[in-house]
């Protein structure tokens, strides 16, 4: 059941086919040189003393060396440890703390914040540095290559549920959190992403997020590594973008909205066409319906498609809705305050909506299943979706709801079933704002302001405690305003809000250059930073 199996099947039957292209560097590697090399380095590293089981830390950037190092870790059985190094210091250190690893594969940075800061790496007994090595303790991943034996360590034959890899949630509405992937989970979501989206092994992906290229790799596409900071998807250069999906032939793609909105803008504006893509998938927060409108009429050629799949870190996807079908049945909804349609349940996973409720809910006989059109909070059921959070019984428990053999996971978002079983997103359900009135969504509301067309995008928050909140909206307007042009922005946004039930109690308005965004998406607004904020700056208590 191990994935790295997979890996190796594609050597056989793909050996001279290209796995990974380096645009960076130059490097690339076949399908037969990837699964040798990263057998090579599960011989090294299990040489140097790294078994199955021992939980490995691996910090190393987007390279041919990140997918041969994450492939070796599997083959040897000791899984992958994986963060985003952009979520800031303080939350990473908290997050190998709470990790507990064994090992230490990273770029030499990552061992310099080790010897910097040792608590948080208390746990870490075997270090290995990725590049060069300076005054720490361990041995360099090249010296260990050169001195292993020469015979690549096959896989292990992991049990289905034997734990495969940790990966971090983004911690966008709160703490990060370690998500347990086992290989059976692995092994489901290669085969639903290849189901949902028909790929083929002549497919060639422009990797702008890492993690979900080893899916690529997996199904036998060709992973193009651009230059880009993958950390910082929203700082990329997208002439250099467009030049890799037309150099390379791409013909897939999975982003950030962010960063599409950025490359669509540019290839619009240059009249630029890519005639070879023929997938884009973006996910991580709402895609604005001008995104999938300029991609599929401005840009990409007849007949490709954008998707927005839908899921988080601990379940993808759930559902998915296509572009063309977005555009031409649900975005106008959208403008209107509707929510976003997510679309149905992908095959193989079951949605529900239910009640919210704070806390832990054990049972499904103790959730209350509301019916089309009630808005609740969205849950999940299927083989893909993840059973626990490592080492935090506590957040597993709030998580999880038992039905017989089986569970659901809780996704802590908000949003409603339409009468054709498609499923509308409103928002985080922690973004909720409980007013004397009401509840007003996140989503919904702000999508009413995001219509002018000066408004960027905009945040909703509560000020003060509910359930008796004051409503406010955080505007982060396109380019600069003068003083009397946001006076005069303020009073149309206000006019506008008037006119629909859902905003019409909102009367306050503050204005930011730039709103603060995750790192991994560059999308998720910290609505949590922003009340935060503007109640010390109101001097409200709460």
């Amino acid at each position: 059941m191990n994935i790295a199996f997979q890996l190796q099947t594609l050597a056989q039957r793909l050996p001279t086919k290209r796995a990974v292209v380096d645009r960076r560097s130059g490097r690339t590697l076949t399908f037969q040189q990837l699964d040798r090399l990263s057998g090579e380095y599960a011989r090294a590293l299990n040489d140097y003393g790294l078994r199955r089981g021992d939980k490995t830390l691996l910090m190393v950037k987007p390279s041919p060396d990140f997918f041969a190092l994450v492939f070796a870790l599997f083959k040897i059985g000791a899984p992958p440890v994986m963060l985003d190094p952009g979520m800031g210091v303080a939350r990473l250190l908290h997050c190998i703390q709470q990790a507990a690893p064994t090992a230490l594969v990273g770029v030499p940075l990552a061992h310099l914040t080790r010897v910097l800061r040792p608590r948080f790496f208390a746990s870490v007994k075997i270090n290995v540095t990725v590049g060069r090595k300076f005054f720490w303790r361990g041995a360099t991943l090249s010296a260990l290559h050169r001195a292993s034996a020469p015979d690549p360590l096959p896989p292990v034959d992991a049990a289905p549920d034997e734990l495969a890899a940790v990966l971090f949630t983004t911690g966008s509405t709160g703490p990060a959190k370690g998500v347990e992937y086992t290989h059976r989970i692995f092994r489901r979501q290669c085969a639903m992403i290849g189901e949902i989206y028909g790929v083929t092994e002549n497919d060639v992906d422009l990797a702008c997020y890492p993690l979900f290229a080893l899916f690529s790799v997996g199904l036998g596409m060709t992973a193009v590594i651009p230059k880009m900071n993958a950390a910082r998807p929203a700082a990329a250069n997208p002439r250099e973008l467009v030049a890799a999906i037309n150099a390379e032939q791409c013909t897939f793609s999975f982003g950030s909205p962010t960063l599409w909105r950025k490359v669509a803008a540019y290839a619009a504006a240059k009249k630029t066409r890519l005639p070879s893509l023929r997938q884009v998938l973006m996910s991580g927060c709402p895609v604005p319906p001008r995104t999938h409108e300029i991609l599929l009429r401005q840009v990409l050629s007849a007949g490709a498609e954008t998707h927005a799949p839908y899921g988080a870190t601990e379940s993808l996807p759930v559902a998915d809705l296509a572009g063309s079908v977005a555009l031409n049945e649900t975005a106008a909804a959208t403008r209107q305050g509707r929510g976003y349609c997510v679309g149905a349940p992908v095959g193989g996973v079951e949605l529900k909506i239910i009640e919210w409720r704070d806390g832990v809910i054990g049972e499904i006989a103790d959730a209350k299943i509301l019916p089309v059109g009630a808005v609740g909070e969205i849950m999940a059921r299927g083989e893909n979706v993840t059973r626990a959070y490592h080492r935090l019984p506590d957040a597993t428990a709030r998580a999880k709801i038992r039905d017989g053999a089986t569970f659901w996971h809780r996704l802590g978002d908000v949003g409603y079933f339409d009468e054709r079983g498609r499923v509308w997103y409103c928002g985080r359900a922690a973004h909720r704002v409980e007013t004397a009135d009401g509840i007003l969504y996140s989503v919904c509301c702000e999508a009413i302001f995001n219509e002018h067309p000066l408004v960027r995008r905009s945040a909703l928050i509560g000020l003060g405690a509910a359930p008796r909140q004051t409503p406010a909206i955080v505007i982060e307007p396109v380019g600069r305003l003068s003083a009397g042009e946001q006076e005069k922005l303020t009073a149309e946004l206000l006019a506008a809000a008037q006119k629909h039930e859902i905003t019409r109690a909102i009367t306050r308005l503050f204005f930011r250059r730039a709103l603060p965004v995750d790192i991994r998406h560059n999308a998720k607004i910290n609505r949590e930073w922003l009340r935060e904020r503007y109640e010390r700056q109101l001097k409200i208590e709460n």
